[in-house]
């Protein structure tokens, strides 16, 4: 059995969303003795196969190639996040171009994703 916290991290939504499935039986749960919630992990599992995977497309940039270990990190980093954040299915975009250029293809790419509605979430380093 899983707590609505435990469900919550799972699934990459608020605890409040997962009380809204409950009171409307999406997903089935028992309430304890204590006035808790609790979750069959058999329920969650089948709830899984029914959810899209939540896309996320992170985008890093460095001015120049001699930083291009920097820009490594970024991007280490910014998938860490992503993926904590429950985003499972993470586009990974970079750019070695100055901040000022327009042109950058990641950025390009970038906005074409999020302007055509593919992405659910947009993580970058400012």
């Amino acid at each position: 059995m899983l707590s609505t916290g435990e469900v919550a991290k799972i699934f990459g939504v608020s605890y409040t969303t997962v009380k809204k499935w409950a009171y409307s039986g999406k997903i089935k749960f028992i309430k304890t003795p204590g006035g808790r919630y609790r979750y069959p992990e058999s329920e969650v599992r089948c709830l899984l196969g029914s959810v899209p995977k939540r896309k996320a497309v992170v985008y890093a940039r460095v001015s120049s190639a001699d930083q291009k270990d920097d820009l490594e990190r970024q991007k280490n980093r910014l998938i860490e996040f992503a993926r904590s954040k429950g985003y499972e299915d993470v586009i990974v975009l970079d750019d070695v171009a100055s901040g000022l250029n327009e042109g950058r293809r990641g950025l390009e790419k970038l906005f074409d994703l999020v302007t055509n509605g593919e992405m659910d979430a947009v993580f970058c380093n400012l």
